[in-house]
């Protein structure tokens, strides 16, 4: 849960800046999120929550 919480709040900063500097309009941004809310109701959604948190692990056990 608090994976899924941070990466929620990692995309929701890259996409403000994004719209803050230009870079992605509005509509980008819709359909972005629109994206993922279908995407989670899918089949894929265990599959790609699961690459994540995998890929957490694999982030959080390297030492700098």
């Amino acid at each position: 849960m608090a994976v899924s919480i941070s990466v929620v709040v990692l995309l929701l900063v890259l996409a403000v800046i994004f719209l803050r500097s230009g870079g992605l309009k509005l509509t980008h941004a819709l359909v972005c999120a629109l994206l993922g809310f279908f995407l989670a109701g899918t089949s894929m959604a265990p599959t790609i929550h699961n690459g994540v948190a995998a890929t957490a692990n694999v982030v959080s056990s390297l030492n700098p």
